[in-house]
């Protein structure tokens, strides 16, 4: 019987152990992080041109412009974010083309069609929620 228990208390033990040891990374867990976190901050609109990540893009097009200091060397470049009116609930998807260097990191600045699907220009600022969509995701 003694066999039994101490054979059952290192199987478990082992068992135990295998389940507590974490999953090996891939260097970017931070980043699969950062796509989870949905931020709330200022939303502006502004008209775009040649953005930092070196695309010369039209009023028209769904840009987004995301604070100097989360833009750092440009990874999120060409990355989709979903963006909501926190007021009226009205959702968009924007893509990271430029850096605003007035915004904070929870701020997003959208060249004006994308404004305009959230609120009229004439309001100038609102309220948004939004986050990154996986790299690869696009509308």
């Amino acid at each position: 019987m003694l066999r039994v228990t101490i054979f059952l208390v290192a199987f478990f033990a082992f068992v135990f152990s295998a389940l507590a040891t974490p999953l090996p990374s891939n260097g970017n867990s931070t980043e699969i992080i950062e796509k989870r976190i949905t931020h709330t901050g200022r939303g502006t609109w502004f008209y775009p041109g040649l953005g930092n990540c070196g695309y010369t893009d039209s009023s028209s097009y769904p840009v987004v412009a995301i604070g100097i200091g989360r833009y750092g060397d440009g990874g999120n470049c060409n990355q989709w974010v979903q963006i909501q009116n926190t007021a009226n609930g009205n959702m968009v998807y924007g893509q990271t083309r430029d850096s605003c260097q007035s915004c904070s990191d929870s701020d997003l600045d959208m060249s004006p069609t994308l404004f305009e699907g959230l609120a009229s220009l004439d309001t100038g600022e609102i309220t948004i929620s939004w986050h990154f969509m996986e790299m690869d995701w696009s509308p």
